[in-house]
Order: structure tokens, then sequence, then C-alpha cells
């Protein structure tokens, strides 16, 4: 039996409503429907701790699926510091939608119960990836552009290297910001979008952004020339989920990333670094994305798709 128009009206209508309370939620946007990410509590960058270099002296809480978090992973894993910082996986609630401990830590079992401690308001959402030193259970530092400054200037072996040379400060900087606003931002953008408008300016502006660093892989085998640096680092984790899952879930799909040959061979050399395959957990990064993020995906369920190594590792088409 056909659905009268109205039934059809009412009932589009009625879950326009219901998704974008669900929006809100899930990502604020401001009042011309853009995405806006909330501030990130514990962001300002601290001096080096004293007892930086002592062992175990500091631990690093990350999650498996968020990007931001993946960031300092990467940074904490090309710099060898597991020794002075453990590395603590935490795992996503997604019916309270936050992040819990396996086994109680320092006493709290989500993350949310160790911000509070640390003075964070209720308010506050509790986020990843965020420093912690073990001694007093206080929070250093929880925003994720800064810590990895921080874990660069963090002591390290001899042979570890330095992603941010004095020399190449001002491209780094102006590679960090292009990309974080426009591409690691930018997909969320896309995907947290409240109307046409708002993702097409997005969208846009995310491509523009890959054909800039598309160009200048061309010449160079990273970012800024012949020296992995931090820029480098905070590409990886949006690029490296781009056909998993951003293309799919935010509606970022205009062009395969095959069709930029910089990015796609920048793209294999950074994951074939030493360590760097070990932080790319590719069937929790699908879980949690189409699994959680019910007003993007209300069925939960997850399409299949290509082991990760054999997408990153595949040849360019011909």
């Amino acid at each position: 039996m056909a659905i009268p128009p109205a039934v059809v009206r009412a009932a589009r209508a009625g879950w326009r409503w219901q998704w974008e309370q669900l929006m809100g939620g899930l990502g604020p946007a401001d009042s011309a429907g853009h995405y806006r990410r909330p501030a990130s509590p514990f962001a300002t960058l601290p001096p080096l701790p004293d007892n930086a270099a002592e062992t175990a002296s500091h631990v690093l809480i990350v999650g498996r699926s968020c990007p931001w978090a993946h960031r300092a992973w990467l940074v904490w894993t090309l710099r060898q510091l597991h020794e002075s910082i453990a590395l603590l996986v935490v795992e996503p609630d997604p019916e309270a939608g936050r992040w819990q401990f396996s086994t109680p830590f320092l006493g709290c079992t989500t993350l949310q119960e160790l911000y509070r401690r640390s003075g964070a308001e209720a308010s506050q959402r509790a986020t990843v990836p965020v420093l912690v030193e073990r001694s007093s259970g206080r929070v250093v530092l929880g925003e994720s552009a800064r810590l990895i400054e921080l874990l660069n200037q963090w002591p390290a072996a001899a042979e570890a290297p330095d992603l941010a040379p004095v020399a190449l400060s001002a491209a780094i900087q102006g590679w960090r910001e292009l990309l974080q606003n426009a591409v690691n931002d930018g997909v969320y953008r896309c995907g947290f979008a409240r109307n046409q408008a708002a993702y097409n300016q997005a969208e846009s502006e995310l491509f523009e952004a890959l054909h800039q660093a598309d160009a200048a892989l061309a010449a160079s085998p990273w970012l800024c020339g012949d020296t992995l640096t931090l820029a480098d680092v905070q590409l990886f984790p949006t690029l490296i989920r781009l056909e998993l899952v951003y293309a799919p879930l935010f509606g970022v799909s205009r062009q395969p990333l095959w069709q930029l040959p910089g990015l796609w061979g920048w793209r294999q050399r950074f994951y074939a670094l030493s360590g760097v395959a070990g932080t790319c957990c590719d069937q929790a990064w699908r879980h949690d994305y189409f699994g959680a993020l019910f007003p993007l995906h209300p069925s939960g369920i997850v399409p299949a798709a290509a082991p990760l190594a054999t997408l990153v590792q595949a040849p360019l088409p011909r």
C-alpha cells in the first residue's frame, strides 16, 4: 500500500527535528549551520615537567578510533617515548557517550572522573588524548595540537627524530594551521554540517587543502621538504581514515585519494615508518564511527571494506 504524501512529509519533518536535537549533542554548530568543535579543557601548553625523563613518570591516554589521540600516539611512537611515558588505551562507551578504563586507573573508572578530579568543570567533555602525571594523577595537558608539541620536546633517545626543527618553524606552522581547520576538522565540518551551504564550504576547503598538499608532495617526500615533521603527523590520522570512514560516512568522496598521487605515495611512506602500522586500528575505527554516530548512520551497520594494509600498500591504479 502506498504511503500518503502527508504521512511522508510529517515523517520527514519529525525526523529532521530529532536529527537536529541529536546533532546538537554530537557536534554543536553556529547559526549558519557550520560545525564548531568545542574547546578542549587543559589546553595550555605547560613547561616540560621536571620529572619528564623519569621512567614511567607520565601516562598518555588515547582511544583507538580518535584521530586527535592518534596524532599524539604517533609522536609517542616515532620519538620512542615508551620508557618515560606509558601508553593507556581507553574504550568507548557509546551508550553513555564517554571513554572508560578497562580496569580502574588511579581510582577512576571513566575518563570523566579523572578530568573532574583534576578540576574540569562538569559541563566540559572528557576527551582524548590526555597526558597525566602518574604520581599525582594530575592532568598535564589535554589538547592534541599542544600535546604533540610537548611530546616533541620530551627527553628522548639520541636517534629519535626532532619533528619541529627550528629552521622549518614557519613552514611547519603554516601547514599545521591549514590542516587543522581545512582537513583535520574539515572532514567533521562536512559530516556535521547542518545544511547544504555549510557542507559545500567545508568540502571545498577540504579538497583545496588536499590539492595544496598533493602539489607540495609531488616535489618532496614530506610536507616541509626532506624532513618528517609535526605537519606530516597532523595530516596522517585524517588521510589514513579517508576511504574507510570519512568518505562513506561524512560525504567527502568527490575525489579518491589515488587521483592525488603525491598524497598517495606520502601516505605509503608514512605508514611504512617503524611502529606506525601498530597505531592504526581500522576495525576499531569503523566499528566506533559507524556504530556510534547514530545521527549520521542510524542503522549502526558497519559496511564491509578492504583491510587497511591492502588499501595503503596498493600501487596507484593505471
